[in-house]
Parts: structure tokens; C-alpha cells; sequence
């Protein structure tokens, strides 16, 4: 089974959209057994140890289905791109389609 982790830290608005829809998106993908996990970030050098990129960050059996040229670690909210424009959450979609990929 996959394990999923979701990397937030207290003060992120975006957080729990992302672990809402994530919860949705794998009962959507057949993965109803799969349980986020979360992981609170809340240092700075924790951050730091862990490559922390923003909250949230959604990690797929350790990978970051969405990284890119983001480079800023740090107790930071995250940006997506979404077909929608900038988030603090990728879409449902985008979590599927990073699900059946991973």
C-alpha cells in the first residue's frame, strides 16, 4: 500500500483543504484504505532537515508529485499551479492524476 504523508505547519490555512481533498481523491482512486498521514513541521530547523517546501506538501511514498523550481525551505505556505491559477491546494484532479502516477 502507498503511504502518504501530508507535511503542514500550524499556522497554514491551506492544510486542511489539502488533506480533505487528498481523503477524497483516494477514495476516488480506490484507495479508500489509505489513510494520510500528517506530519507537522514546526521548526524552522526542521524545515530545513526535512527539505521542507511549504504547507502543504503532499508526499507520495516519499516523493513530491508536485515539486518544481520551488526552492525556498522553510515554515512557509505553498503555491500549486492549478488550471485555475495559483492555490494553496492542488485540485482534486491534480491529486487523482498524481495518484494513478505514483
Amino acid at each position: 500500500m502507498m503511504k502518504i504523508t501530508l507535511r503542514y505547519f500550524e499556522g497554514c490555512p491551506h492544510w486542511q483543504t489539502a488533506h480533505d481533498r487528498l481523503r477524497v481523491a483516494l477514495r476516488a482512486e480506490g484507495m479508500a484504505d489509505a489513510e494520510p498521514v500528517l506530519e507537522r513541521v514546526e521548526t524552522a530547523e526542521e524545515a530545513e532537515r526535512l527539505g521542507f517546501i511549504g504547507s502543504p506538501t503532499i508526499l507520495m511514498d516519499g516523493r513530491d508529485p508536485f515539486a518544481g523550481a520551488e526552492a525556498a525551505i522553510g515554515l512557509t505556505c505553498r503555491v500549486y499551479r492549478t488550471p485555475e491559477g495559483l492555490a494553496g491546494s492542488p485540485t482534486l484532479d491534480q491529486l487523482r492524476a498524481a495518484l494513478r502516477t505514483a
